[in-house]
């Protein structure tokens, strides 16, 4: 027994296994079927092949330099720094040139400052004070300017003053210019030099024309049409980030400017353009209590006495971020196999989707489905009806030989069945079949059977096994008509009439039964016929059987 089970087990091995399909007749599911299809197909094509370039194998790991110039100058005559010239030196921070800088365009000075004793500024809530013990000697002031000395100055007769404290004095003035310091800053120009290189398929490029002249980079000025030449205006930078240079050039904000690289590499390098793009960072439609941009720095100095003195700048202007991105991609046959493979399995989905609808959704779902799922009885079960016939057949097959006689027993021709549902044959009528019987079948199976004119006034019904079919015997007696309730859902009912004859009648067409009354009807008894096969391609074409 292990022998002959591990010699099963290792034929299996090599047995290939196949689907079986079921082609349904329904428009309306074959309707959708086909636009699920086609909007699959759609999707590979357009959006998987054309727009994302499916069939490509992409580097996104961009490696870039960027370098950075700015070039102006303006002209100032203020009362704290009086006549003054700015250039590069002095409003670019910090001036190495990388990829974020800060261009000054507003300032307010205070001048002349030294380390003293001063007042605390007004609007500083820790700073405030009516007696001297509210002022705690060596103690800062919160988001102030100093320490604390001990004393609270009060100005005239006012019962609220502020603490004294020790700090570059005189403390920040706050009054800012009602219009920007370096208002020329509009015309300066910046320069943004950007190497790219993506590593996976060796590329390298730059933003920059290779051009022999040298004058080229001094006159030219980017454009929509000119993408090689990186120098552009600072107004121009501030009115494509959708701002007014005005405002942020009083206040201050954040300018990005994006470079991004998208290139495929199945094209000529040429062909490989750099884009930009440019947005404002700082969230300029809030309401906030700080907003803009500003930070403060200050230039010392010492008198000839040797006192350090220094002045004090808050300065607001644009910071400008370059943000670099962009990937490369190039035919590869590994991701083309992986989104085909994918479009293939989305229609799999669809014809899913299609079962779905045609076996649940649909009237004819019960119909539909009893096509598409096949019973199968277990082994155990099989043999157990094997054995209930067997022993049928040994009671039975005696009596059967004993009442019928030996003229009838012979075997059937085929016969066309007849063109009306409502006919006679030899003077006997065929009428309609009950929709319910006695009649007990073990091995049948709905819709894998068929009729035919037995030995004996019976009626057989054939079982569609395999490539052979079993012939089984129903004995129907004359004047007998008997249904087979497993053959409600065909089309035709199938029995023997007072004649012996089997007919084949459409379901609910054929006329009432009207049965001898001189004919006897005894009890039904069932049998088998032994070694009766019947070939199923003559069982196709079978209708109607005579005697």
């Amino acid at each position: 027994m292990g022998q002959a089970g591990c010699k099963g087990f290792f034929q299996s091995a090599f047995d290939y296994k196949t689907e079986k399909y079921v082609i349904a007749k329904n428009k309306k599911v074959g309707l959708l079927y086909r636009l699920l299809q086609l909007t699959i197909l759609l999707y590979l094509v357009v959006w998987v092949f054309v727009i994302k370039k499916g069939y490509q194998d992409m580097d996104t790991s961009l490696q870039s330099a960027v370098v950075t110039k700015v070039k102006g100058v303006a002209y100032t005559n203020t009362s704290e720094l009086g006549e003054r010239l700015w250039d590069v030196a002095d409003y670019v921070i910090p001036p190495q040139g990388d990829n974020v800088f800060f261009v000054i365009t507003n300032l307010i000075v205070t001048a002349n400052q030294r380390q003293s004793t001063c007042a605390e500024r007004e609007g500083i809530p820790d700073g405030m004070c009516s007696q001297d013990h509210d002022c705690r000697a060596g103690e800062p002031v919160i988001a102030g300017n100093g320490v604390k000395t001990g004393r609270c100055l009060l100005a005239g007769n006012s019962t609220v003053g502020t603490c004294e404290i020790f700090a570059w004095c005189p403390v920040e003035t706050q009054s800012r210019p009602k219009k920007p310091l370096l208002r020329d800053a509009e015309d300066f120009t910046i320069f943004i030099k950007n190497y790219i290189r993506f590593p996976k398929f060796n590329f390298s490029k730059a933003n920059v024309l290779e051009a022999k002249n040298k004058d080229f980079l001094k006159s030219c000025r980017f454009g929509p049409n000119n993408h090689y030449c990186p120098i552009f205006r600072l107004g121009s930078v501030v009115q494509w980030a959708g701002s007014n240079f005005q405002d942020i050039a009083s206040e201050g904000g954040v300018i990005g400017v994006h470079i991004e690289w998208n290139c495929d590499l199945d094209k000529a390098a040429s062909e490989c353009h750099p884009r930009y793009y440019f947005n404002r960072l700082d969230n300029k439609h809030g309401k906030s209590v700080s907003s803009g941009y500003n930070f403060r720095f200050a230039r010392y100095y010492r008198d000839s006495a040797g006192v350090e003195f220094r002045n004090l700048m808050k300065a607001y202007g644009i910071r400008i971020h370059v943000i670099v991105n962009g990937k490369a991609g190039k035919f590869s046959i590994i991701p083309t196999i992986i989104n085909v493979g994918s479009g293939v399995a989305l229609m799999g989905a669809g014809a899913f989707f299609c079962d779905l609808v045609l076996i649940y959704i649909i009237k004819k779902r019960e119909f539909y489905r009893d096509k598409k799922y096949e019973e199968v009885r277990g082994r155990e079960y099989a043999a157990r009806g094997a054995e209930a016939e067997a022993e049928t057949e040994e009671m039975e097959q005696g009596q059967t030989a004993e009442e019928q006689p030996e003229g009838e027993r012979r075997e059937e021709e085929p016969q066309a069945p007849p063109q009306s549902s409502s006919w006679k044959e030899n003077g006997g009528v065929c009428g309609k079949l009950p929709r319910s019987s006695s009649l007990v079948h073990r091995r049948g199976r709905l819709c894998s059977w068929a009729w035919a004119a037995g030995p004996h006034h019976s009626c057989c019904c054939l079982l569609l096994s395999g490539s052979r079919a079993a012939l089984h015997v129903f004995g129907l007696h004359r004047g007998t008509l008997m249904g087979c309730p497993f053959l409600q859902k065909l089309t035709t009912y199938h029995a023997a009439n007072e004649h012996g004859r089997c007919m084949a009648l459409p379901l609910g067409r054929g006329p009432s039964h009207r049965q001898s009354a001189n004919s006897s009807a005894p009890p039904p008894r069932t049998g088998v016929l032994k070694n009766a096969k019947v070939n199923v391609q003559q069982l196709q074409t079978l209708q109607t059987v005579g005697t």
